[in-house]
């Protein structure tokens, strides 16, 4: 099956016979992810017509969004599976998105320097904030709902400050800034960048914090994510490695399993889960005290991009580059676990 993100050209030449194979192509994939016969999958969701890049349950746990490159924004029924509202993107592929605190508020990021806001009800377009140079590339509300984090291409963080509009960047990345996340206490930042870093902010100040720069170069990180408790950062690399810091003393512990690029990481928001996921199609669940394995789920075709925990723990919600996105059930069957 090749790679979704590098589509084939259909060769019109051929005729019917060529449509015919590229019909079935297309149906193969919209089959394939069904239940798995552990029954970890609870809901395959369809409906995106590229890969899935990002996804995020709202805080009551109602409504699951999701982003995709065919340029659009989904809003799904976790509970039915139905897709109950479909927004075009302005300009492109659908990089990311998130959720205020509150729940009034959908952030989303495109292919255009800008963060736009909706209404995740009425689907009105709110807001539009605009400040970098290049791309955005990921967002993070801060836990007080007063601050947006965003990361860009231009290789810095602007912090927002949501009840004036204005902004303070954060300089210091080399390259491209992928990632950002809130400590849950909201008195850390962390900025994930190409340049193989990790860097520490104080989002009061905007300062540096200490220690400000965790290494992981030569490889670079996707993903960040802070446990329930603040004292756990995941990190999710391309050289297949998950790595658990110390945000305090910037110490380090390796997770190694998967056989590809980890493109997120999510921890469960109560209790020491940590979900990642892979280009080697995998979703593995890992205990972040132990750091022992738990489980590996398989039931997307192709890479895994996206990942998110519901607001309760008990659903885990995938984005894969097949298209779909996969709601699993968070405790293992037994034929899962440590595999």
């Amino acid at each position: 099956m090749p790679d979704l993100r590098v589509p084939g050209k259909l060769d019109e030449s051929d005729g019917g016979g060529q449509r015919e194979a590229e019909q079935a192509r297309e149906q193969l994939l919209e089959d394939w992810a069904g239940p798995a016969p552990d029954g970890n999958i609870l809901r395959t969701l369809r409906g995106h017509t590229s890969p899935v890049n990002a996804v995020a349950f709202a805080p009551s746990g109602r409504a699951l969004a999701s982003a995709s490159d065919d340029g659009t924004v989904r809003l799904w029924d976790p509970v039915t599976g139905r897709c109950g509202r479909t927004i075009e993107g302005r300009r492109g592929w659908v990089r990311g998105l998130a959720f205020s605190p509150d729940g009034r508020h959908l952030a989303t990021v495109s292919d255009e320097i800008a963060i736009r806001f909706w209404d995740p009800v009425t689907w009105e377009n709110g807001r539009l904030l605009e400040g970098h140079t290049g791309l955005v590339t990921a967002l993070a509300f801060s836990p007080g709902g007063g601050q947006l984090a965003s990361a860009s291409y231009d290789g810095t963080v602007q912090l927002w400050d949501l009840a004036t509009g204005g902004s303070t960047i954060l300089q210091g990345h080399k390259d491209r800034v992928q990632a950002v996340a809130f400590s849950p206490s909201g008195d850390l930042l962390a900025s994930a960048s190409r340049d193989g870093t990790v860097r520490l902010w104080d989002p009061a100040t905007g300062q540096p914090s200490t220690p400000a720069i965790l290494d992981f170069r030569p490889t670079w990180t996707a993903g960040l994510a802070f446990s329930s408790d603040g004292l756990c950062l995941a990190t999710a690399s391309h050289n297949g490695i998950v790595g658990l810091w110390d945000p305090k003393t910037g110490e380090r512990v390796d997770l190694k399993g998967h056989n590809g690029f980890v493109n997120g990481v999510a921890f469960a928001p109560n209790g020491p889960e940590l979900a990642s996921v892979s280009d080697d199609g995998t979703v593995r669940l890992w205990n972040s005290i132990t750091r022992q394995l738990a489980a590996t789920f398989k039931g997307h075709n192709g890479p895994v991009l996206a990942v998110a925990f519901s607001p309760d723990g008990g659903t885990l919600a995938t984005g894969g580059n097949d298209r779909t996105i996969l709601l699993w059930n968070r405790t293992p069957m037994p034929s899962q676990s440590g595999t």
